[in-house]
């Protein structure tokens, strides 16, 4: 118990004093390791663990679906994205919010960072919906929310690093992804439908002619392809996750260099320096949460967690519930990853004692993780979309509730419901569950 308390203790006080979550991480290591004494405070095994951290051909994936996700976006990609929604839905009452959320799911399948989206996005969308007559808040607040399916939908960067945390298929964890971002997409739209019905603004803008039509949809159609490309052959056993993600640059090369011609080379070197400096920040994270965890396993602290909350072992459904919770009220103060990094290790135990299949529980552990990012005081995305939509936070909060309690709904009905993910999941993913998981549809059955 000592050395649990020792270990939030030093974690929490380097947070609250402004300390870098890695540097935390390895800073509550070492704190933890001098009460234990003994081997764990040889700098040499620190070193190392520091080292097993990053050295996966599967965390590999990381950067080449970063760097992807850079050169698609300084392609060219996101304003030929918006321009292919708006042929479909842009003629509608509010059409501009459905064409924010058409391309949010769109981008999501290219970038797979919610921040990185709402940026690229935000910068476009909610000018182009201020300009129209939409309230700029409302704008900043779809743009913001509509995002979360960024690190959903595959190729997800959270999801990435979960995996490799847990041991688990990334392939599987990124097919499972698809049915929760298109819940996503849906409950957002009719959400839209409600809160724009006062203000909606039907679009005046001339209808394009059927030639400039055709040209806007072929020019979007390359950027559908990558995402079908990537779900196709990682479904049909054709590559490996992080033989995807070499795929996906060499493919965004092609398009942005010979298709859409914008690729040019300093507009490269900006790409590969910007998608550098994310993949570090990531990867210095993971080597971090390696050290702490190292730390936590001889420590035993996941043990004792498991004995604390041993009675709730033989009711999965409740612990699967507590433990989301805990992760959404996580999220009001930490980034997803750190929390992926830091609650994975702890929480393995207990759902290999509950029986809970780790593939449906790193979605639902994603889904509930990225809540964080539109829940105030830390809310990276609602930073985001703050400074895009030159907004205030406080202005902000208001339009982005009614998307934030619907998608804490959607969690609580998957967790209720694991079929909403799981026959997704076998049918799209060919996963079947390890274990039947408990659902409030048994009580019907």
């Amino acid at each position: 118990m000592i050395i649990t308390i020792g270990f939030l203790v030093f974690l929490i006080a380097a947070i609250m004093l402004g300390v870098p979550i890695a540097f935390a991480l390895i800073f509550c290591a070492a704190g933890t390791a001098l009460i234990l004494g003994g081997s764990a405070t040889n700098p040499q095994i620190i070193a190392a663990q520091l080292m097993r951290g990053t050295d996966s051909v599967t965390m590999m994936a990381l950067p080449f679906f970063v760097v992807a996700g850079e050169l698609m976006n300084r392609g060219g990609l996101t304003r030929r994205i918006i321009a292919f929604c708006n042929i479909f839905v842009g003629r509608l009452p509010g059409g501009l919010g459905y064409v924010t959320i058409l391309a949010c799911l769109m981008f999501a399948s290219l970038v797979g960072s919610a921040v990185a989206s709402t940026a690229a996005l935000g910068a476009i969308l909610i000018p182009m919906m201020v300009n129209s007559g939409y309230n700029r808040a409302k704008s900043a607040g779809l743009v913001a929310s509509a995002n979360l399916v960024a690190p959903i939908m595959p190729p997800s960067v959270p999801m990435i690093v979960y995996g490799v945390c847990a041991g688990v298929s990334i392939k599987s964890l990124f097919l499972g992804g698809v049915a929760p971002a298109i819940y996503l997409t849906l409950i957002m739209c009719i959400v839209w439908f409600f809160v724009s019905r006062k203000d909606a603004v039907k679009s005046d803008a001339p209808r394009p002619t059927i030639k400039e039509t055709v040209r806007i949809f072929f020019d979007g159609l390359w950027a559908l392809l990558l995402p079908l490309i990537i779900i196709v052959g990682l479904r049909g056993g054709i590559f490996t996750a992080t033989e995807a993600g070499v795929v996906a640059v060499v493919y965004a090369l092609i398009v942005g260099i010979f298709v859409y011609r914008e690729l040019k080379p300093g507009v490269l070197f900006k790409a590969f320096i910007s998608a550098t400096k994310m993949s570090a920040v990531v990867m210095f994270l993971a080597a971090a949460a390696m050290v702490a965890a190292y730390i936590m396993t001889i420590g035993r602290i996941p043990q004792m967690m498991t004995e604390a909350l041993g009675p709730l072992v033989s009711h999965p459904l409740l612990l699967n519930i507590l433990l989301n919770l805990i992760i959404i009220l996580m999220g009001t103060c930490v980034d997803v990853v750190p929390t992926i990094l830091i609650m994975t290790p702890i929480m393995l135990p207990l759902l290999k004692a509950a029986h809970i299949d780790l593939i449906y529980f790193g979605i639902v552990f994603t889904l509930s993780n990225v809540l964080g990012l539109t829940s105030p005081p830390v809310g990276p995305v609602l930073n985001v979309a703050c400074a895009t939509g030159k907004v205030k936070m406080e202005q902000l909060i208001g339009p982005v509730m009614p998307y934030y309690v619907i998608q804490c709904i959607l969690v609580l009905v998957i967790i209720l419901i694991p079929e909403t993910i799981t026959y997704p999941l076998q049918w799209f993913a060919g996963y079947t569950v390890t274990a039947p998981l408990p659902s409030i549809l048994d009580v019907f059955r």
